[in-house]
């Protein structure tokens, strides 16, 4: 019931081969120091803003730089790898934010497609258009594995309560959010939304990041994250740069705080009844 968790934060560029060594480094060193279970960030293996040339550098997933080393690397150390996500080149053009999951016997568990995508307009003139170039996912995805059951989300997902939700219902003890979210919003919003679903949903969540200025220009806000199903933050990095972030995970806490607040039990249906005035002091009945 007791396994150690790291959550890898990167700063990836736009050359898929350096982001693998990368990963390979840091993962090398998360299993060094115990972890059985190994995050990377969103797009592991190439953050490129130029969608031509990010198109030009992409493989389909039986072709790929990042999920063939990433297989290669779990089996070799036993353990659980966990890309978070990284660019798969689809046909007719669009691309695929795919989180690749593989065991310690280095064979591939699961994938997941980012569902939601960051279709986004900022303040000072910072605007995101992920719909253009990938094609959303539909499908939401549950492993059962040796330490526990694991849930999937990508970044833009923590925004959207319902995935998580569903999830933590069918059985979801610790729920995957590995992201490159932007200096901006994770200013603002990054730690409260991943401290959120943790407590809303009784859960431990693991949050490996991108952290820094990237070769493509853009920020992102690092702070890779743990945190436990009372909302306690058990491990942070900093804001930029490599980082391997650990912390011991006990699932039996994932069920002790349901136990105290049981808040998936107690949730009920109801129908929304939307009042509309009907004139001068009066409400329709």
């Amino acid at each position: 019931m007791t396994f150690k968790a790291a959550a890898i934060q990167m700063c990836s560029g736009v050359d898929p081969r350096k982001n693998a060594e990368t990963m390979v480094r840091l993962a090398r060193e998360a299993a060094a120091h115990g972890a059985t279970y190994i995050q990377t960030p969103e797009m592991t293996g190439a953050l490129q803003r130029d969608r031509a040339a990010l198109r030009a550098i992409l493989k389909d997933e039986a072709n790929d730089l990042i999920a063939a080393a990433a297989a290669q690397l779990a089996g070799e150390l036993g353990v659980y790898l966990h890309v978070g996500s990284t660019p798969i080149a689809l046909a007719g053009g669009k691309i695929a934010n795919r989180g690749l999951l593989f065991g310690p016997n280095g064979q591939k568990i699961c994938d997941y497609d980012k569902i939601h995508m960051f279709d986004v307009d900022l303040d000072n003139c910072e605007s995101w258009r992920e719909s253009a170039a990938y094609q959303p996912g539909s499908i939401a995805r549950l492993a059962e594995l040796d330490f526990g059951k694991l849930g999937f989300s990508i970044c833009y997902d923590v925004r959207f309560p319902e995935l998580f939700r569903q999830q933590a219902v069918a059985g979801a003890e610790i729920m995957s959010v590995p992201a490159a979210f932007t200096r901006q919003t994770g200013e603002a919003h990054w730690e409260i939304l991943l401290r959120a679903r943790a407590i809303e949903n009784g859960l431990f969540v693991i949050a490996a990041a991108q952290g820094g200025t990237h070769e493509d220009g853009r920020e992102t806000f690092g702070h890779s994250m743990i945190v436990d199903p009372w909302g306690r933050v058990l491990a942070s990095a900093g804001p930029t740069g490599e980082a391997v972030v650990l912390a011991d995970i006990d699932v039996a806490a994932v069920h002790a705080a349901r136990a105290k607040i049981p808040n998936l039990k107690n949730a009920r249906s109801f129908v929304l009844d939307e009042v509309a005035p009907t004139g001068k002091g009066g409400v329709a009945a």
